[in-house]
């Protein structure tokens, strides 16, 4: 799902103050000029000039990756949380407590229960390693793999509900590669990723000692060896973001003879699901390479494998060592984090994993006001309008493609805030067993949930994402584009800012997601959902001559000095990359309209900046940030977003009008030659 991340107390009034206070040298000013680097200048450097000061008074804390504008505001979003879960707690035995409210106490109070987690140490993990241990045959394996997936845990794959990408307006089941703990296929066997793929063998071993396995080391290998042979047949990222590798509709006989030792009607009827039911395999060169795998791979092979990623899984529910051997890889090996976040963080994560909505529910009642969903809904119906215009402008589209572009622009469902209808936990019971046990049951809860709307209408309303997220989606299979409550305050939104400072913000952000339905992958889709090349030839060609060009500027920068080689993989983020050259013209577009209506205002001087100045500089703050040197590297290799310095620069350097707000002149740093502008939206 397209996003536009990189990823309080209680009153509203009181959260945006402590946020806004944040990022403003002045609260009080939705733009403070006195942050602003003047020994840099925008022209060579936006990003500097706007972000320079800030960041080096604020250092990356030890328990983050990456500190900027979206993590102080998912700390803002946590604080709150963290107050809903504890007065839960402290509900949790009160007579007439909410239902749904006592289980999550329930949930979280167990989560904080250090000491019985530690007591419990292994124990709860027993009869999932007993099971593993017994695999004999490769019927056996497949028997355990569908029986774990159907208590919601993926092993090798996953197996959930989504739109028919044929026709929308229905769901179906899709199963899913789901094999590997390092972040890509490259790092299996690519040079560059040797001390990674050594370290990550350390661990594997150090997990197996952990649980008394003998000989760990030779089962480590055994279980990278395996994990390897699956990772050569997983898409790349690229690969992943292609709507042909994430859909491929088949029988059971069918996909039978794809895996011949994998008996897919017997998998689909452990899940509730009729034997003859229709579902997504894709993509299918997986499944039959984990087919393969099935019948040739020792069996030593595929109980290490299996101990070790049922461990590695249940390692942030069990004791105090095993959560600390996850960290040592995962968090500081892998990603350069120098300490665990605080034991609540973590237990919220796994709140907002397993009972999101609910947690979502409290958070909008405490935060969200029913007007500050009307004023973003104003906001959305104005950048909507902008786009339809910059569509129905647009030179290189043919008038046959326009119109189908058009229908599908209309197409479109905004979601604001928060779902209209909430999700029902009826029958949800957590007051047996401790931590672990009480995300076992919520994920068998949570699976049962998904395979009970397979093969039901499609409810467009849905939401599948959680309203106290900082971030903004685009969904190409209802055609959706959702702004949870959480993005949708400053430094995005300020309800008495100026609209410069608004619509470079969260206008920008609703922007982005409405050009997602028409990036390199979302212009596969149509209107209601479904994948349909509603394009002609010519506009095609014409489309990818612009997609290439903006890959191939993405592809000449080099975040890292220290590693040269390493650079910005232009397609890999393409996506990302339209939808933001794409919604900041939205969202200027959108400004200029608004100015137009008050002329006053469009003439304005504001702390000695223009409403384009200030629309620029806005945008610029929404990607301060910066990460760690070992997260930037794994982002460059899996992640489809560009680094927040270059999303900044690769975007309004291709934007005449930032060149004009700021005077600039041919041959600076941030002035495209003509030639070399790209405008695709």
């Amino acid at each position: 799902m397209p996003c536009f991340c990189l990823r309080l107390p209680a009153t509203l009034a009181l959260a945006l103050l402590t946020a806004a206070s944040a990022w403003a040298g002045d609260a009080s000013r939705p733009l403070d000029p006195t942050e602003l680097d003047r020994t840099a200048s925008p022209c060579v450097d936006l990003d500097r000039f706007v972000n320079a000061r800030w960041l080096a008074a604020h250092p990356i804390p030890p328990d983050e990756v990456r500190w900027g504008v979206f993590d102080q505001l998912t700390l803002a979003s946590l604080g709150v949380q963290h107050e809903i879960a504890e007065d839960a707690v402290r509900a949790v035995d009160v007579p007439r407590t909410e239902p749904t409210r006592r289980q999550l106490g329930l949930l979280y109070r167990a989560g904080m229960d250090r000491a019985a987690i530690d007591r419990a140490g292994l124990a709860p993990m027993q009869p999932m390693l007993h099971a593993i241990d017994a695999l004999k045959r490769p019927q056996d394996v497949a028997h355990l793999i569908t029986h774990t997936i159907v208590g919601g845990q993926p092993l090798v794959f996953s197996f959930d509900v989504q739109g028919d990408y044929r026709d929308a307006r229905r769901q179906i089941g899709a199963a899913a590669p789901a094999a590997l703990g390092l972040p890509n296929r490259d790092y299996y066997t690519d040079a560059r990723y040797a001390d990674e793929r050594a370290a990550y063998r350390t661990y594997i071993a150090r997990v197996l000692q952990m649980a008394g396995t003998p000989d760990p080391s030779r089962a480590a290998d055994d279980a990278l060896a395996l994990e390897t042979a699956l990772a050569q047949a997983t898409p790349s990222p690229m690969q992943a973001r292609q709507p042909a590798n994430q859909f491929h509709a088949v029988r059971p006989a069918q996909a039978d003879r794809l895996t011949p030792h994998f008996v897919w009607g017997t998998f689909l009827t452990a899940q509730g699901l009729s034997a003859d039911s229709e579902f997504s395999l894709a993509p299918p060169a997986f499944f039959a390479a984990f087919d393969h795998q099935l019948a040739t791979a020792p069996m030593a092979q595929w109980r290490a494998y299996l101990r070790f990623h049922a461990l590695d899984a249940a390692a942030p529910y069990l004791a105090q060592p095993w959560q600390d051997a996850a960290f040592d890889f995962h968090g500081h090996t892998l990603t350069g984090q120098a300490q665990p976040k605080p034991r609540w963080q973590q237990v919220l994560g796994t709140v907002n994993a397993q009972m999101g909505e609910a947690m979502g529910r409290l958070y909008v009642a405490r935060t969200f006001s029913p007007a500050a969903k009307q004023r973003a809904q104003v906001l959305v119906t104005r950048l909507l309008a902008a786009l339809q215009a910059r569509i129905q402008a647009l030179d290189w589209m043919s008038d046959t493609t326009k119109v189908r572009a058009l229908a599908k622009w209309r197409a479109f469902l905004p979601k604001v805030g928060y779902p209209d209808h909430w999700r029902d936990w009826s029958g949800l019971d957590l007051r047996a067993g401790g931590y672990y046990d009480k995300v076992r049951a919520l994920q068998r809860y949570n699976h049962r949930d998904a395979m009970a709307r397979i093969g039901k209408p499609t409810d467009r309303t849905r939401w599948s994402v959680l309203p106290q997220t900082v971030d903004a989606f685009y969904r190409a299979e209802d055609n959706s584009i959702t702004f949870p409550a959480a993005i949708l305050q400053p430094p995005f939104f300020f309800a008495d800012g100026d609209d410069a400072i608004n619509y470079g913000g969260i206008g920008a952000a609703i922007g982005h997601e409405a050009t997602h339905a028409f990036d390199d992958a979302g212009r596969q889709f149509d209107g209601q959902g479904n994948q349909a090349d509603w394009w002609t030839p010519e506009d095609n060609a014409r489309f990818n001559t612009r997609a290439d060009a903006l890959a191939r500027q993405f592809d000449a920068y080099v975040p890292l000095p220290n590693h040269p080689g390493v650079h910005v993989n232009g397609r890999l983020t393409l996506g990302e990359n339209i939808a933001d050259l794409g919604g900041l013209h939205v969202a200027y577009d959108a400004l200029q309209a608004a100015l137009k209506a008050n002329p006053a205002e469009a003439a304005s001087r504001i702390d000695g900046t223009t409403q384009d100045q200030r629309f620029f500089l806005a945008f610029a703050r929404i990607w301060r940030g910066r990460m760690r040197e070992a997260q930037t590297l794994v982002y460059l290799a899996s992640n489809p977003h560009a680094p927040p310095h270059e999303r900044i620069l690769g975007t309004v350097a291709n934007m005449p009008a930032f060149a004009r707000a700021f005077s600039c002149e041919a041959g600076d740093a941030m002035v495209r030659p003509a030639g070399e502008v790209v405008r695709i939206w």
